[in-house]
């Protein structure tokens, strides 16, 4: 994580740089010794965390932190507890009294590393629910009282039914509310393919492909299920599927 030491006092920006140079996690990008110095550096090096005094000459910190367009963690360091209510108003993430006692910064650190956590955690499920999936994943089903945890890998295809979608894995086939259409921008096209209006097949359970009706096709998967690709369909896989 990328730290500024904003405070007026040379020493103290020094003290502060030595303390925070025992935390492998976090690094000291840039010191300023004001305000308006300090919006300047948040604005280029964009950090995530910034250790702030609070009384500096001109614009004090919070002044300054009302200022930025983009506000990172705040740390607020100053020698006056008279401040503590007031950096808390503007959601700062701790407050430290000068001389900052190590013990105290390591509970802010630790404070501050648990809410980078937390935040990576939620932004890589968020991540999820946008992502195409691949056979690598593995998809949560419910139908009615029954539960399903289930490799993509291991579903044969999907069918609509209406405003549902049954699923085929195994010996199960559980219904899920979903559109067909949704479900097809979620899946890799290099494992699963649209045969028709109803169907998505996985290509790898597909054992037997035979001319059909009307320039379309007819797959056979592993279980004997036979589904015909629509001639349009059909188009798209010999082109794709072609050497």
């Amino acid at each position: 994580m990328k730290a500024i030491i904003i405070d007026d006092e040379r020493l103290a920006r020094a003290e502060m740089q030595n303390l925070l140079a025992e935390y492998k996690d976090l690094k000291v990008v840039a010191e300023a010794k004001n305000a308006e110095e300090g919006i300047m550096l948040i604005k280029e090096h964009k950090p995530d965390v910034i250790f702030c005094d609070v009384q500096m000459p001109g614009m004090n910190g919070f002044e300054m932190v009302k200022k930025l367009e983009e506000i990172p963690k705040v740390v607020f360091v100053t020698a006056f507890d008279e401040h503590a209510i007031k950096a808390f108003e503007v959601n700062a993430l701790d407050y430290l009294l000068k001389p900052v006692d190590p013990d105290r910064l390591n509970e802010t650190i630790e404070k501050l590393l648990k809410e980078e956590d937390d935040y990576s955690s939620t932004n890589n499920l968020a991540f999820r629910k946008e992502r195409v999936l691949d056979a690598t994943d593995k998809v949560f089903l419910k139908d009615g009282e029954k539960c399903f945890y289930v490799s993509l890998a291991d579903i044969r295809y999907f069918e609509s039914k209406g405003n549902y979608v049954k699923v085929y894995f195994g010996k199960h086939k559980p219904m899920i509310l979903r559109s067909l259409n949704s479900l097809e921008d979620r899946l890799n096209p290099e494992q699963f393919f649209r045969a028709n209006r109803k169907f998505i097949v996985n290509l790898n359970y597909i054992t037997h492909i035979e001319n059909w009706f009307n320039g379309g096709l007819q797959i056979t998967l592993e279980e004997d299920e036979k589904i015909e690709i629509s001639r349009r369909q059909a188009i798209k896989f010999k082109d794709v599927m072609s050497l």
